[in-house]
Parts: structure tokens; sequence; C-alpha cells
């Protein structure tokens, strides 16, 4: 009930920057947690940031003061920014998008979102 497509990831050198971007659609009133996660190559998939509808964020301590998790429930969107990128941020980053306690009755509960996921290479 609720589809989601990352945008942003690229190429950039380390010390740069870059902001990806996830856009929902389907049952957005429902979202109550988004976040972003990612998969390096022989990694696990981990988590990045998550943010709630009131903007209580968490992040990674590898990604503290480097990254900001920002939503717009207006424009069902979700943005990672990323600063002062180093080689090892390189992976594929996942959008996700979770319905908890918080979301209205009529919401179906118990439910992930996943995107496909957008590639971020930082070089060194």
């Amino acid at each position: 009930q609720v589809q989601l497509v990352e945008s942003g990831g690229g190429l950039v050198q380390a010390g740069g920057s870059l902001r990806l971007s996830c856009a929902a659609s389907g049952d957005t009133d429902c979202i109550t947690t988004s976040g972003w996660y990612r998969q390096a190559p022989g990694k696990a998939r981990e988590l990045v940031a998550t943010i709630t509808s009131r903007r209580i964020t968490k992040y990674a301590d590898s990604v503290k003061d480097r990254f900001a998790i920002s939503r717009d429930n207006a424009e069902n969107k979700l943005f990672l920014q990323m600063n002062s990128l180093k080689p090892e941020d390189t992976a594929v980053y996942y959008c996700n998008a979770e319905v908890g306690v918080e979301a209205p009755a009529t919401c179906e509960y118990n439910m992930d979102y996943w995107g496909e996921g957008t590639l971020v290479t930082v070089s060194s």
C-alpha cells in the first residue's frame, strides 16, 4: 500500500556532499517512521538514520554529525543530506517506511515498505 522510489545517488569525491530523496505514494498518511538504510558490498544492511512524523531523529554513530535526515509530510518525501563523505560510505542506500501505533486506526499495521535502492559511490 506504500511505494517508495529513491533518487540522488551517484559518484562523488571524498569530502563532498550528496542529497538523497525518497518519494512515497499510496497510503502515505499511514507512515509514522521513515528511514534510510544502506548495504555495502560484502556487508549486511545497516540502519543509517530514522525520523518520526514529529521529527524525532536517530543516527548510526558512523554518520552522526555528517548526515541529516528530514521529512516533508506535505510532499510525501524523505531526504538524506550527506556531507563530508568517506569511501566507507559507499553503498546502496534504501528508503524505508513503517506504519506504527501513531497512525490512524484505518491504516494497515505491522508493515514495512522498501524502495529498490540508489547507489552512492565515494572515491578517494
